[in-house]
């Protein structure tokens, strides 16, 4: 007869904090990584269209140089949620709302500034699974 081990809820609720976890810091792993490798090939779009004027007026480079500093960003913090995730994710909170901010500035991307908001909670709530995990 085989035996059955009944999971408790509290081992359910754990199990399912851990899948969410992993998930979330998989995402925010490999996603600002290639797209910030992205950055310096352009092959998945032209990620120039997508800065704002203002900022290379603030820094006074061309908006190649501007991006190439980006996917260091970038991938700067895909490591850093890779490796330390209760404070990766907040950097890629404070990255997203940056690219938020610029999107508004630029007529016609307000739906994609949307979707980076989405990203952007989401982060957070990896941030709020990586402080329950240490606890």
């Amino acid at each position: 007869m085989a035996t059955h081990t009944v999971s408790t809820s509290a081992e359910r609720s754990s199990r399912l904090h851990h899948q969410a976890f992993f998930v979330l810091r998989t995402i925010f792993t490999v996603a600002p990584i290639v797209f910030g490798l992205d950055k310096f090939t352009n092959l998945l779009t032209d990620w120039t269209q997508y800065l704002a004027p203002l900022a290379t007026d603030i820094i006074p480079v061309t908006p190649q140089a501007f991006m190439y500093a980006v996917g260091v960003v970038e991938i700067i913090a895909g490591i850093l949620v890779a490796l330390r995730p209760k404070i990766g994710s907040l950097v890629v909170c404070l990255w997203l709302l940056g690219i938020i901010v610029n999107l508004i500035l630029l007529p016609g991307y307000f739906d994609v500034a949307l979707r980076d908001f989405g990203l952007l909670v989401a982060a957070f709530a990896l941030n709020r699974l990586a402080l329950a995990r240490e606890r």
